[in-house]
């Protein structure tokens, strides 16, 4: 197709709506403009098509042989782009979710609270996707991530979830009921820590232990380390909101809590709107996030 050769598509709207009208005054309602702005279009489109399309008659318009033509073939093919955008927005709205999340979160946050979300909202369909690998957002068609760090991914959107409170976790067996005042207390104890999570070693150095002297044990995910930890072999630290829960159930008891607030977990989008389903999920998501907090 030659866009070139076709008039622009805002004088082919004002000229449908005026011929829909048969008045200017309703096309400049209806297009939200003045009247003298659909009259300059409709002028200028028969300049450009070189035939008169629409004749004064009474108080309204009337459409001359050309404007009957041309009315008819616009009023098709809108309705035809109207009825594509139409089906491919009702595509977005009946397609699933698509939510890519760390197995350490989906396990120990999201999967205990899921459904709650379908109970809630049966309607919306989700696909929850755990990878620790990168993605691209709009290249791998994911809708909504959520991700460990300080919130700064270069031309993505990131909101804050959960804070970064930490926690230092062992089994009640290892630690046998001593008291942890600081984490140097800690040091003569064996450590286990996911291999990727270089974050939490420097918070933990932070703190005071030079984990370089210490015994620790390296695993490759969160699943493990947590595993290690309530089957007693060693300590660990790990975001609060991960671990509350097998706190609560007496199956680790926390020894030490500390904050770093430039770390969480993050909703993260691209930029520009989400789908209906997608933000339905964003605005549960922030609900309970916010419920942890309290």
């Amino acid at each position: 197709m030659d866009w070139r050769s076709l008039p622009s598509l805002a004088t082919l709207r004002a000229f449908e709506a005026a011929a829909r009208h048969q008045n200017l005054s309703g096309a400049a309602r209806e297009l939200n403009v003045t009247h003298a702005a659909i009259s300059q279009h409709v002028r200028r489109l028969e300049e450009e098509l070189g035939e008169a399309l629409l004749t004064r008659q009474g108080r309204g318009m009337a459409l001359t042989d050309a404007g009957r033509l041309l009315a008819e073939t616009l009023s098709t093919g809108f309705a035809t782009i109207q009825d594509g955008v139409d089906q491919v927005r009702q595509r977005g709205l009946d397609r699933a979710v698509q939510i890519s999340v760390t197995p350490a979160f989906a396990s120990h946050w999201l999967m205990p609270r899921i459904g709650a979300f379908w109970a809630e909202f049966p309607e919306v369909k989700i696909n929850i996707n755990p990878s620790m690998e990168l993605i691209d957002l709009r290249r791998d068609g994911v809708d909504l991530a959520v991700r460990y760090g300080d919130g700064n991914w270069p031309g993505l959107e990131a909101e804050l979830l959960t804070d970064g409170e930490f926690v230092v976790v062992a089994h009640p067996d290892l630690v046998q009921g001593r008291q942890v005042g600081k984490l140097s207390d800690l040091v003569d104890l064996p450590w286990v820590m996911e291999t990727h999570m270089m974050e939490r070693r420097r918070i933990v150095e932070k703190e005071g232990i030079d984990l370089s002297e210490v015994a620790l044990t390296t695993m490759q995910t969160s699943g493990l380390v947590m595993s290690a930890v309530t089957a007693g072999l060693g300590v660990s630290v790990q975001p609060k909101s991960l671990v509350e829960a097998q706190i609560a159930a007496g199956n680790v008891v926390s020894l030490h809590r500390f904050t770093q607030c430039e770390l969480g977990y993050y909703i993260v989008t691209r930029p520009g709107g989400l789908t209906e389903n997608a933000e339905i999920f964003r605005k549960w998501l922030r609900r309970k996030g916010a419920e942890v907090a309290n």
